[in-house]
């Protein structure tokens, strides 16, 4: 087999291989089949040829049968009969059983590394479809976000966000004049839906560590790329949260990576599995975003595989982009099926000697219809294909399998720890605090004031109370005092009264006897003579 090449399998006999060229492998892929055709042990093929010749690649393992990548087969596989005939038949005389350098990584922590990114790298276009939200709700979100830009205010985890749509609430009139109409209960819608998205378990997937997109590009020591295993069963109860997580990846590994064109291989190759769930309803303008992603890609040295049930699952202008293809058998029981077959039929460079639209019903398990690009970049015509049987084990791993595979890879303990630095939500519940704090000084210092005041009144009342009663009191001792002084005139007056009556008596009595006893001429004196001066002092000093 050819060294710039994937040997991917040929027809009975080893006639028409059918090799995937390493230079056009970035021009992406389709791998599509019912139920049970044999598409994983087509991307199983396909992901140890990557490795084989140095390309890293990530999968997405939904069934779990994925992680079998990770352990060379066995002699004692209950395939092993199948595919030892397989290999004889189609001429893969270098078939033999080997392992695959494998990373496991999980959203939930649970089944390997965890994988996180922050808020703000996830950005508001891809958070609004995380959270279903509508072109109104989603302006809103793309405000906060500007805001905490503008404010210098990270935005790590859902915690950061719920805190920061609070503070867009508190602000909502300010920002409506500034930014546009953002109103309370789009806050309060956006921040429901954020509850939901915790609930689903998008809280894991939102903090740091962030991932390092270099730690899924990497070489193990033999120069084999290394398969990057994402652990999707539990994920996939959660479809919006799977299907914009691996857009975010995409996203991320455009941004990050540099501009190589078309380089002779690529520098990593993804696998979606269960396609459809990244375009089922989906918005124009996040179908918009992928088909811009796997256009660039390219150019990124990133090639992008699908793998679905049904080739109609993909939009035509992401479908466009696709083509190298395997198709293994469709069913035509619905007219759903009919029209997928005849898309089938009419994608693929014809072959006058296969009738895409009859064989593709007929073909057996681990049989498909393959078309690649050639080195010049043309698609072969479509051939009935026997598909290579994988090297590494078909089937999953058990738990301690996989936990000694955790253990010993080359990530180590890198995202084991969930690191909280400060961020949006610690800085702004500073700043609450601070504002209720200040908040709660400014009412102390008022209601303080206010309190002296009364305070100050109450003690104007009390004193004029004093100094009326004080005054009443003074006017009362006055009253008291003019009293005690008439009661103390009392005796000198009743003296000099009782003098006077005696004087007046004493000479009445003394003129009286003056006269009995000398007589009552007028020529007398009228203070009685002798005698009568002398009963006035008798009968004054009695008086006295």
């Amino acid at each position: 087999m050819a060294d710039d090449s994937i040997f991917i399998g040929a027809a009975s006999g080893g006639a028409n291989p059918q090799q995937l060229n390493l230079k056009r492998a970035n021009r992406h892929g389709l791998i599509a089949g019912a139920t049970g055709t044999g598409k994983t042990v087509t991307l199983q093929g396909i992901v140890e040829g990557f490795s084989a010749n140095g390309v890293p690649c990530f999968v997405a393992d939904v069934k779990g049968d994925l992680s079998g990548l990770a352990m060379a087969g066995s002699p004692t596989g209950k395939m092993h009969d199948i595919f030892t005939a397989r290999a004889a038949d189609i001429g893969d005389t270098a078939w033999a059983y080997k392992d695959n350098p494998v990373q496991f990584w999980d959203l939930f922590g649970e089944q390997g590394h965890p994988i996180r990114t922050t808020v703000s790298e996830m950005g508001p276009l891809l958070l609004a479809r995380l959270m279903d939200l509508n072109e109104v709700q989603e302006g809103v979100l793309t405000i906060a976000f500007h805001v905490a830009d503008k404010d210098g205010l990270l935005l790590l985890d859902l915690d950061d966000l719920q805190a920061m749509l609070a503070e867009c609430a508190n602000q909502a009139d300010e920002l409506t004049v500034t930014y546009g109409n953002v109103s309370k209960q789009s806050v309060g819608t956006i921040q429901r839906s954020l509850l939901q998205l915790r609930s689903q378990g998008g809280e894991h997937f939102f903090g740091e560590p962030a991932l390092d997109i270099g730690d899924l590009i990497k070489l193990d020591d033999s120069g084999r790329g290394v398969v990057n295993i994402l652990a999707a069963d539990k994920l996939m109860a959660s479809p919006k949260l799977y299907s914009t997580f691996l857009l975010w990846l995409l996203s991320e590994l455009f941004e990050t990576l540099p501009e190589v064109g078309d380089p002779d291989k690529p520098k990593l190759c993804f696998f979606f599995d269960e396609a459809h769930l990244l375009f089922n309803d989906a918005p124009k303008a996040l179908l918009e975003k992928i088909e811009q992603v796997v256009r660039l890609i390219r150019s990124k040295g990133v090639g992008v595989y699908f793998i679905t049930q049904n080739p109609i699952d993909i939009p035509d202008t992401v479908a466009g982009q696709l083509n190298n293809r395997v198709q293994h058998k469709l069913n035509a029981f619905t007219p759903r099926d009919q029209a997928a077959v005849k898309s089938a039929a009419e994608t693929f460079r014809a072959n006058p000697g296969v009738d895409v639209a009859t064989v593709i019903t007929e073909l057996k398990i681990g049989e498909a219809l393959v078309s690649l690009l050639q080195p010049d970049g043309s698609p072969t015509p479509v051939e009935r294909t026997l598909i290579k049987p994988p090297a590494s084990r078909v089937g999953p791993l058990d738990a301690k399998e996989r936990g000694v595979m955790i253990a010993t890879d080359a990530v180590g303990d890198k995202y084991d720890t969930l690191v909280d630095r400060e961020s949006a939500e610690e800085i702004l519940l500073a700043k609450s605090t601070q504002a209720a704090a200040a908040a709660a000084e400014a009412k102390a210092t008022t209601e303080a004031e206010k309190a002296a005041a009364v305070a100050a009144k109450e003690q104007a009342k009390t004193d004029a109370a004093a100094a009326k009663l004080a005054g009443q009191q003074a006017a009362q001792q006055a009253r008291l005092d003019a009293a005690a002084a008439r009661e103390a005139a009392k005796p000198t007056m009743m003296g000099k009264m009782a003098q006077t009556a005696a004087t007046t008596i004493t000479r009445q009595v003394a003129n009286e006897v003056g006269r009995a006893v000398f007589g009552g001429g007028r020529s007398r004196s009228s203070s009685g003579g002798i005698a009568g001066q002398l009963v006035r002092g008798i009968l004054g000093g009695l008086f006295k």
